[in-house]
């Protein structure tokens, strides 16, 4: 593990799993309820992920995924039991829809001190079928304890945001986060991000929780993206292709 990973507690039962070496500097969140945990993505795979959950529960742990890009499925290769949106459970099983070449430049495009077992001409995309597929309004019941499935598409077609009613926590993905929102991909869809932000929106949040950068944002940074996004299409420029947009905290790519 080599001090890899960070772990922060968000309270006495959720944790956060971050890798900060990184320039991704991706969040994992792992929820414990009564009789079953969730980890919420599983990063990069540069480390052993399984070894920061062993050594925080004991409970059997259902891994679920925000969507299948190589940031957040790196580590599914430590776990047996799997879950995904049935829109992309075919990336996961059958073909990841971005070379392995082209992962590999971006996870090395920046300095980074890796961990020193980690070696880059062994690293690859993890493939697998899930055990679980996950449908719009799932809920899912860990014990005393329930994550509702809220499909997002935009970033990538299955993203998805999950959403703790009781606590009132959302787990955004790459939805929501400070940094750059990427909607410039050829899977990716910059009209229905805007559509995702606005259902996601509607909620009853009191604390966001992303995948990328500055784990602590303000719950209102979902209404400036939507106006962003909103203020873009007013102005006919909600268009792959059309560069990068900067807002107060955030940036949009398209």
């Amino acid at each position: 593990m080599e001090n890899w990973f960070t772990v922060e507690k968000i309270d006495n039962d959720t944790f956060a799993i971050s890798e900060y070496g990184h320039w991704e500097e991706t969040h994992c969140y792992l929820l414990c309820g009564t009789k079953t945990a969730i980890l919420i993505d599983t990063g990069l795979g540069i480390a052993d992920i399984k070894q920061v959950v062993d050594s925080l529960t004991e409970l059997p742990v259902l891994v679920i995924t925000t969507h299948i890009h190589w940031d957040h499925i790196g580590g599914h290769k430590y776990f047996d039991n799997i879950a995904v949106y049935e829109t992309e459970r075919d990336w996961l099983s059958k073909k990841f829809p971005i070379p392995l070449q082209v992962v590999k430049n971006n996870l090395m495009c920046k300095p980074c001190n890796f961990p020193e077992k980690f070696n880059i001409g062994d690293y690859s995309i993890f493939q697998g079928e899930p055990q679980r597929i996950l449908h719009d309004k799932d809920c899912l019941d860990l014990g005393n304890r329930h994550l509702t499935v809220v499909h997002t598409p935009g970033h990538s077609p299955g993203h998805c945001c999950f959403y703790e009613p009781e606590r009132k926590y959302l787990y955004s993905g790459d939805l929501i986060y400070s940094g750059c929102l990427d909607a410039f991909y050829p899977t990716t869809n910059p009209c229905q991000f805007l559509q995702s932000v606005r259902i996601i929106k509607q909620l009853d949040i009191i604390k966001v929780l992303p995948s990328h950068h500055q784990l602590n944002i303000p719950v209102n940074i979902i209404d400036r993206i939507e106006s962003a996004f909103s203020e873009l299409e007013r102005g006919g420029q909600l268009k792959q292709g059309n560069g990068i947009y900067d807002f107060e905290g955030f940036q949009i790519h398209i």
